[in-house]
């Protein structure tokens, strides 16, 4: 049984990956399917992230960040432990090592790192390449990523917290402009995040409106 919270999240990024869907193969290029929901973990927000990964709806994904931790592996051992088995994909942020070493099911590619996209999809095919971006000139570079992250459609906190929120208008405007699939990233929340319903956004992707809604506590 989830939370009201959570279901809000779970209907709406469904709602989202099926329209996308929809516009894929009507425009003849469909892609590899995707999660509705990206649970992106983060060192001061999601401390256990394993927990609340263990918690998300089947078909969900997690994006695990470890910014050099030293205990990455076995944060990402822990994350693969409980996405296992259903159907929760797995990325790493940008580690292809840890990546290969836990079986992840594919990388998390930093806005700065974009052009290893090409290589690193020549490499493993059967890997999931997403990547973070935030302005039209960083989507320009998206074409090999299977799914962009564009951020902060809202004002937000974390590694956003700088940067000025795009609003749905403009999130909208290089959606449709974009050469892949793109995420919502950036203050969503439950309040919000049915505005986003026609942007053209696959899904949606979050820390701690994710945390709170699917986690333990």
């Amino acid at each position: 049984m989830i939370s009201p919270d959570a279901g809000i999240l779970w209907e709406v990024a469904s709602g989202l990956a099926r329209d996308a869907a929809k516009v894929s193969r009507i425009a003849g290029r469909p892609g590899p399917a995707l999660p509705p929901l990206l649970f992106f973990t983060d060192p001061e927000r999601t401390s256990r992230p394993w927990e609340t990964a263990a918690r998300l709806p089947v078909g969900s994904g997690v994006v695990y960040r470890h910014f050099g931790a030293a205990d990455a592996r076995d944060t990402a051992l822990r994350l693969r432990e409980a996405t296992t088995g259903r159907d929760v994909l797995l990325l790493i942020g940008l580690d292809a090592e840890i990546a290969e070493a836990v079986g992840a099911d594919g990388v998390h590619l930093p806005e700065r790192v974009l052009g290893q996209a090409a290589s690193l999809a020549a490499a493993r095919p059967d890997w999931r390449i997403t990547g973070a971006v935030h302005t039209a000139e960083a989507l320009e570079q998206a074409a090999h990523l299977d799914a962009a992250v564009l951020s902060p459609v809202f004002p937000a906190g974390g590694a956003s917290a700088a940067r000025p929120a795009l609003g749905l208008q403009r999130f909208s405007q290089l959606v449709a402009a974009a050469p892949c699939p793109v995420y919502a990233l950036g203050g969503i929340d439950t309040k919000n995040a049915r505005e986003l319903i026609g942007s053209g956004a696959c899904g949606l992707a979050g820390v701690q409106a994710i945390r709170a809604a699917f986690g333990p506590d």
